[in-house]
């Protein structure tokens, strides 16, 4: 059986992974992945990824990196991105993933209008989500928990984009019947949405927005994760996917 590829592109903050541990650990148990078949590529520590035929799926995680910094590892990563969707593979991006694969397939990144997005947002459904075979499922409102900087600010020709927020249009985008990839994070709880915004108290002072009404704010995600694990069971990643 060929393993689920994770594909690393960052690490949590240090007091943050101490707590609540890292990206691995939190997809492994949004997706419900078997510890068996999971492969770990640390990419921006220099890890050669592997073929995209070599593996059943892959999920490219955040990261504190820019797209915009074009960074070596990073543009070796969007070559593999390339080469995946080539090969009808399985991907889901998340945040620094979503955006590489904006960026990869033709699309335009960069910092988003107004400064960052921080904290648990509502999420608008759009029309174009009605027969997509996963968004078609979300509610035409839902919470989701974001921390970014960097947006898709120019989908890439031919994407469907999915799903809004009110400051980031590109919040949910599907690229071809196997991928697809969310600005927003499935994977986080609320209590690493909290532990985010407490890291970020002062920049979002100096920037104008006010923590304690975004840690106020927070709340659990339920849809948005469901959304990551319904993506593993549909591709055969998952726990019990053969049995969906």
């Amino acid at each position: 059986m060929k393993p689920v590829l994770i594909i690393r592109t960052g690490r949590a903050p240090d007091a943050i992974r101490a707590r609540h541990g890292d990206f691995p650990h939190w997809f492994r148990l949004g997706a419900q992945l078997p510890l068996r078949r999971l492969q770990v590529v640390d990419v921006a520590a220099g890890d050669a990824l592997p073929a995209p035929d070599a593996v059943a799926g892959a999920i490219i995680t955040g990261s504190a990196a820019m797209v915009t910094e074009r960074a070596a590892w990073s543009e070796r990563t969007a070559g593999w991105i390339r080469h995946a969707m080539d090969a009808e593979l399985p991907l889901f991006g998340v945040c620094f993933g979503h955006q590489l694969m904006a960026h990869a397939l033709g699309g335009r990144v960069d910092y988003l209008p107004g400064g960052r997005e921080i904290g648990t947002q509502p999420i608008e459904k759009l029309a174009t989500a009605a027969h997509d075979p996963l968004a078609a499922r979300l509610p035409t409102s839902f919470r989701a928990h974001t921390t970014h900087e960097q947006s898709v600010l120019e989908a890439p020709s031919g994407v469907v984009v999915l799903a809004r927020s009110a400051r980031d249009p590109h919040q949910l985008l599907r690229y071809g019947p196997h991928a697809l990839s969310t600005q927003f994070h499935p994977e986080f709880s609320a209590d690493v949405m909290r532990a985010y915004i407490r890291r970020k108290h002062a920049d979002m002072h100096h920037e104008g927005f006010d923590p304690q009404r975004s840690f106020r704010e927070v709340a659990a995600t339920p849809i948005a994760r469901d959304l990551l694990l319904r993506f593993a069971h549909r591709h055969g990643l998952s726990h019990g996917a053969r049995h969906r």
